[in-house]
């Protein structure tokens, strides 16, 4: 385990130290807080350190007299300081702080890809320098045992001189061996960030694409009286950019939460043809529009499998959406599911295309977070590199394994996943759902809760023109309590990130209330963790909807929520 360095950072400010503390806690170092020149050079005395972050423009000892302390003194002087200035240096400011020792200034509003990078560069070269100086170390004490060697030669044989001349040989292929290690993993960390910077460009250029499509339909609706088919078509393309923004973000917290292990899994025994056709259908509009030919084959028997029917629809889905992209219009793609011959344990799903095809170089690559193959140059390679490495993390969690294969370019591809099958015992029929139509003679009281105004107005626009609602907005927590004691609302819909009270403090505020420990509590939120949700029922929330919500699904949910109330037909 590679042991932290220490990084000291010297400020007056708490506000500014903790966004020191924000911007380089994605490094892993130890990073030291000082509030002044003086506490800072105690710090120094106490440990060592790789690098200084020092505010020029402090009370009492500022930047530059704190450098020239540091610098006059030989145990600490050599550790390199970066100053930061939130005013313009004159040339001669600068030669004045390089005088005294300054690697490198950064300017405020500190930019906070430009600071890690400073930081990383200066953590680097001290490891490199300690690294140099342990293995100076260590050859000095070689050489000693070699001069020991050397005397000791002069009275023993030369049998004992061959054994420590081969004895240094092993250390130095050991050594060799260590340095060419470390130069793999230089390269593997190179790589790395080459990947990561690529996908942040990626993830840009992503999240504009449906953004700039977003602004020119808005931009149309502001046009004069714009026509009604104008406005339907519009109202489409936002509907549809605001679906492909939803599933970006979608995909990006879930690769958060396979990567820290929050992923968990609602288990129960599915026919795997079933998934599939809630697959099918969530692709079906994709593959029409691309004019393919889908062909399905899939086995008279049922094929039961112990999994999440919602991450495994995810899995095909993403496995069917990328044959759809990477093949021509008026291609065949064909889905075929099997009980595995040599495992008949196991349940198999081919997903295979007529499209551009795989280097056989990148197979093993394709399910690597942030990779984007090859696939084929004149094929749009849209996406955040990341549905793959879901796919393969997703069915790794159901202990099932995926693979793909392709014999080149233009030859297409086909993804193999393999699940093994749940015992015939352990087949549950399905439980029937039950709807009851409501209906009230009297409108509910709904209180919404949310400091996002056009949210707030978003809602009580298209719940006023319902006639079994009357509603009431509150745009803080205390607000928001205020409203509830005045208003008597049926139902509340509390956003949890609001400005004075959290949602979670207004709904143990709400619940301490007799008249409202009762009544559905809503949570509005952007998380939707097992943690979250979990936090959410403690509070006493009935509920968390997460955010985007459609308001037609909203109002049924707030419908389905509301208990009959006396004094009320209820129906």
């Amino acid at each position: 385990m590679t042991r932290k360095t220490n990084i000291l950072l010297i400020d007056d400010k708490p506000e500014r130290l903790l966004t020191y503390e924000v911007i380089l806690e994605s490094l892993g170092q130890n990073l030291v807080r000082a509030t002044s020149g003086e506490e800072g050079y105690a710090r120094l005395r106490e440990a060592e350190f790789a690098a200084i972050l020092l505010d020029v423009s402090m009370p009492g000892m500022d930047g530059f007299e704190t450098a020239a302390l540091i610098r006059n003194d030989p145990e600490v002087g050599p550790t390199p300081i970066i100053f930061v200035t939130g005013v313009h240096l004159s040339d001669q400011d600068r030669l004045r702080g390089y005088e005294m020792g300054a690697a490198d200034y950064v300017n405020v509003p500190v930019v906070p890809e430009i600071l890690r990078s400073k930081i990383s560069v200066l953590v680097e070269l001290y490891r490199q320098r300690r690294e140099l100086a342990d293995l100076n170390e260590r050859l000095a004490a070689m050489n000693d045992e070699l001069a020991e060697a050397h005397a000791r030669s002069q009275a023993e044989n030369v049998r004992e001189l061959q054994r420590l001349n081969r004895t240094l040989e092993r250390a130095n292929e050991e050594l060799v061996s260590e340095v060419a290690e470390r130069e793999r993993a230089e390269a593997m960390l190179i790589d790395a960030a080459r990947r990561k910077d690529e996908f942040i460009s990626v993830l840009g250029h992503e999240l504009r694409n449906p953004l700039a499509a977003m602004q020119s339909g808005v931009d149309l609706l502001d046009t004069d009286s714009p026509a009604e088919n104008r406005i339907v078509w519009t109202r489409e393309l936002l509907q549809r950019q605001l679906r492909h923004l939803k599933r970006l973000i979608d995909e990006l917290l879930d690769v958060s939460r396979i990567k820290t292990g929050r992923v968990q899994l609602q288990r129960e025994v599915l026919d795997l043809k079933e998934v599939m056709s809630h697959s099918l259908d969530a692709t079906r509009a994709l593959v029409d529009e691309h004019g393919h030919s889908l062909v399905v084959e899939e086995p008279a028997e049922p094929l039961h499998v112990d999994g999440d029917s919602l991450r495994l629809t995810q899995v095909f889905c993403n496995l069917l959406s990328n044959s759809v992209k990477f093949t021509e219009p008026g291609g065949t793609i064909r889905l075929t599911m099997e009980r595995g011959v040599s495992a008949p344990g196991s349940a198999i799903v081919r997903v295979q295309d007529d499209g551009a095809g795989i280097e056989s170089d990148m197979l093993e690559n394709v399910f690597e977070l942030f990779t984007q193959a090859n696939i084929g140059g004149t094929h749009n390679r849209s996406g955040l590199g990341i549905g793959l490495a879901l796919v393969r993390s997703l069915v790794e969690l159901h202990g099932g394994t995926v693979r793909a294969t392709s014999d080149g370019l233009g030859r297409g591809s086909e993804f193999i996943v393999t699940l093994p099958l749940a015992e015939p015992t352990d087949v549950r029929p399905p439980e029937p759902v039950a709807r009851v139509a409501r209906s009230f003679d009297a409108p509910v009281r709904l209180l919404v809760i949310d400091d996002n105004s056009d949210m707030t107005t978003s809602i009580e626009m298209y719940f006023a023109s319902r006639d079994a609602f009357e509603v009431r907005v509150a745009n803080t927590g205390r607000g928001g309590i205020e409203a509830a004691m005045e208003f008597k609302p049926h139902v509340v819909l509390l956003d949890i990130g609001l400005p004075d009270a959290n949602g979670f403090e207004v709904a143990q505020e709400l619940r301490r209330q007799r008249e409202f420990q009762s009544i559905p509590l809503i949570a509005l939120s952007g998380f939707s963790s097992e943690a979250d949700r979990n936090r959410a029922k403690k509070a006493g929330f009935d509920r968390l909807v997460v955010k985007p919500m459609q308001l037609d699904l909203l109002h049924d949910l707030l419908l389905e929520a509301v208990e009959p109330i006396p004094g009320r037909a209820v129906s």
